[in-house]
């Protein structure tokens, strides 16, 4: 009898995949589950629109080690939206305007 893959055991799985391939199993994932619809990161994520990430939640969207992350944010190139304790958060759009651009410089070098 074949074991049933957890929610859990899925992202750690996910996580792991190289980004190339992460990518290509969301758009995967877009076209058959939700009835072959081409849906767009705005319409998959929106809902994301408003939050903030923690420092380590960051570092994973922009794909990054926490060392360069913490180096990008010492460098003045990201700044925390708030504080809540020691933890500093990380508005999502201020995320995804950064993660965009860095996309940007890598093309224009390949």
């Amino acid at each position: 009898m074949a074991q049933t893959l957890t929610a859990e055991e899925l992202y750690q799985d996910l996580r792991q995949m190289p980004p190339v391939e992460r990518q290509r199993f969301f758009v995967i994932l877009s076209a058959n589950a939700f009835g072959g619809e081409d849906l767009s990161h705005e319409q998959l994520f929106g809902h994301l629109a408003g939050d903030e990430f923690t420092a380590q939640e960051a570092a994973e969207y922009l794909e990054v080690s926490m060392s360069t992350f913490r180096r990008i944010v010492t460098d003045g190139r990201l700044t925390p939206s708030s504080t809540v304790g020691r933890n500093q958060m990380f508005a999502v759009p201020d995320l995804k305007a950064f993660k965009k651009a860095q996309q940007r410089t890598r093309s224009r070098f390949n």
